[in-house]
């Protein structure tokens, strides 16, 4: 019997690492510092539901191929998939949303509503947006010579506290929505409901979507107006992230909190690789990390696991 476990992981998204690494850089008078800051909690609150339903979801491990966080480049649109489950006689999708108070599935204009107490706002109707992955799953798996494969989908809510109401056809939303925990059931007993049916074939599907899996990202820097020369270089504190540490015999001093260390100079770098660009050259890591001596930065890029280019004479990111 094959043993099945997690075979593509959640990692934080590229536009939330970007963000987090952007922000403490940026001025404090810069335009549109509040707007990013926005952007990042937002992002950092999806992350952090998918985690959760993550958690639950993982029970399944033992008995599914499971892939999270699946971005694929299907025809002339791009499809994100928040977690693909392969059953044994069907695909499952597993679209999360991680909303808090109480929401309201109104089938009948097709639209969630979140009531705060306060006011209601409404949003996009998450079956019409899983209703749309499922086609374009459908079809990348046409493209893939993989016929008659069924997919199916959940919508999972990722706050357990959340009061969820129907407006109109109940059965047809209770069939699909439920809190994270009670996912993994709905998907285990639909799956054994269509025993008879074909096997699919779990392990060359998941294989194949390994294979073009991208990751996802954005141009951050574009769609704000960032410059390069907007973003502040320095050693961001490991203690209190005040950004300006000192360089004083072999630590970096923090004239803030008075904080130590040996290593910070370690984030600024992938802040550098991050925020600028894929590659760093000697006086580029003087200038970014404020140091006087080119042998010293020539020593920190030795010791943080980059690999050199003697040709071009810069340092990239060491491959995994």
């Amino acid at each position: 019997m094959e043993v099945y476990m997690i075979i593509k992981f959640r990692n934080k998204p590229l536009p939330l690492q970007y963000l987090e690494a952007l922000i403490p850089r940026l001025p404090q008078h810069f335009p549109k510092l509040a707007d990013l800051k926005r952007d990042a909690a937002k992002r950092a609150k999806g992350y952090i539901g998918e985690k959760k339903v993550d958690y639950h979801l993982d029970l399944l491990a033992d008995q599914y191929p499971i892939l999270q966080d699946v971005n694929l480049q299907i025809g002339d649109k791009r499809a994100q998939f928040d977690t693909i489950v392969i059953g044994k006689h069907a695909i499952f999708l597993i679209e999360i949303k991680n909303v808090s108070d109480t929401i309201t599935f109104d089938t009948v204009h097709r639209q969630l509503i979140r009531d705060n107490g306060e006011k209601e706002e409404g949003f996009r109707y998450p079956i019409t947006q899983a209703e749309t992955q499922r086609l374009l799953l459908l079809h990348w798996l046409r493209i893939n010579k993989f016929e008659q494969i069924p997919v199916n989908y959940f919508i999972a809510i990722s706050e357990p506290s959340t009061i969820i109401q129907v407006k109109g056809n109940q059965d047809a939303i209770t069939d699909v929505v439920a809190h994270a925990e009670y996912i993994p059931h709905m998907l285990v007993n639909q799956d054994a409901n269509m025993k008879g049916k074909k096997v699919i074939p779990a392990r060359q599907i998941a294989n194949q979507l390994l294979t073009d899996c991208q990751e996802f990202n954005i141009d951050l820097r574009n769609y704000y107006g960032i410059r390069k020369s907007d973003i502040l270089p320095g050693i961001q504190c490991t203690e209190c992230q005040w950004l300006g540490m000192k360089r004083i015999y072999g630590k970096w001093h923090c004239p803030k909190c008075k904080h130590l260390s040996t290593d910070a100079h370690n984030r600024a770098l992938y802040d550098y690789f991050l925020l600028i660009k894929p590659w760093i050259s000697n006086p580029e890591c003087m200038t970014f990390l404020k140091l006087n001596s080119r042998h010293t930065a020539k020593r920190i890029l030795q010791s943080a696991n980059l690999t050199y280019h003697p040709g071009k004479r810069i340092w990239t990111q060491s491959r995994k």
